[in-house]
Order: C-alpha cells, then sequence, then structure tokens
C-alpha cells in the first residue's frame, strides 16, 4: 500500500478557492490524492444545489486550469450510507489504498478514528469567505459569487444554470414554510 495516498473528502457545493488551497497543500504532503466528493448521492437542495457529476466537472476543469498534474489525483463519489457504523467500509470499497484522510468534519474524523485510520485537519483558508454556504448565500443575495470561485468553476455553473436552481430551490423551501 501507498503511503504517499491520502484521501480528502468534501461535498464541493460548490468549489471554490478554499477547497482549491486545501487541495494543492494536502498534494504537497502525499504523492496522490483521492478527492472524495461526499454526499455524491445527495442533489436539488439548498445544502446540495449540485449533483455529483456537475461537482466531479467543477473537480475536473478547476484542476485543469490550476495545471495540477491528473496522475496525481482520483477523484470519486461517495454517497452517504443509511449506518454510518459501515461507511468507512463503503468508502474503503470505492477508493484505491490510502493511511491517511484529511476531513474538517467531525462525523468522518470520529468514524474513521474507529477504523484506526489518521485524520489530519486540513488547513482552512479564509473560511468566513471561502464556503460553499457563503457562495450559494451570495447568489441568493445577487451578489458577487464569482470572485469566490475559479473561472472554470463558474463557467460550469452559468452552463448548467446553476444560478437559477439555486434560486428556485430557495423559492420552494420559502413556499413549503
Amino acid at each position: 500500500m501507498n503511503e504517499k495516498r491520502g484521501l480528502l473528502i468534501g461535498r464541493i457545493q460548490p468549489l471554490h478557492y478554499g477547497h482549491m488551497s486545501v487541495i494543492e497543500e494536502t498534494l504537497k504532503e502525499v504523492d496522490e490524492l483521492i478527492i472524495g466528493v461526499g454526499s455524491a448521492d445527495q442533489s436539488h437542495t439548498n445544502s446540495n444545489p449540485f449533483t455529483s457529476g456537475e461537482r466531479v466537472l467543477m473537480l475536473s476543469k478547476a484542476l485543469r486550469e490550476y495545471k495540477i498534474d491528473p496522475s496525481r489525483y482520483y477523484i470519486i463519489p461517495l454517497e452517504d450510507i443509511a449506518c454510518n457504523s459501515l461507511w468507512v467500509g463503503h468508502v474503503k470499497m470505492l477508493t484505491p489504498p490510502f493511511r491517511k484522510v484529511y476531513s474538517g468534519n467531525s462525523l468522518v474524523k470520529q468514524l474513521f478514528n474507529e477504523n484506526h485510520i489518521e485524520v489530519v485537519q486540513p488547513p482552512l483558508f479564509n473560511r468566513k469567505e471561502y464556503s460553499g454556504t457563503e457562495v450559494r448565500r451570495r447568489i441568493l443575495n445577487n451578489e458577487n459569487w464569482e470572485e469566490l470561485l475559479p473561472k472554470s468553476v463558474v463557467k460550469v455553473i452559468n452552463e448548467i444554470e446553476g444560478v437559477k436552481r439555486i434560486k428556485n430551490l430557495n423559492k420552494k423551501e420559502v413556499s413549503e414554510l
């Protein structure tokens, strides 16, 4: 097993400069990085507006924009499952072997620690601005969201009419109240 292969898990809703900074920093520590697109089974909600395929596209385009060597990473959608205690086994079944996980999510940390797999908190970069929640908030408020994302990701969001989707999802949720 390659000890220089790590797993980074994130929902990527959408990909922003904070994600790219974490990816670049993590690639300084590992030879290969498995980028796990978390909650791959979730889409078309306020918290998870994009499909796993759209998020894979965002990642692929941004990694190309940043000129990151494709031989250094794998992008793998990771679905949630109903039984958290089985999730680590599920992830290991879907990914190449790894020895270290990079995540700031407390549940992810707990589950991997219980399976005796080292978990490292990746450095966060300007978390107040660089978060999917902030990007989606700015979209809803007609504020400048594009400045938080790589140009290639902005193009993907425009191509799939992501702004319209996020606004429609918010209208739907408000009308259900």
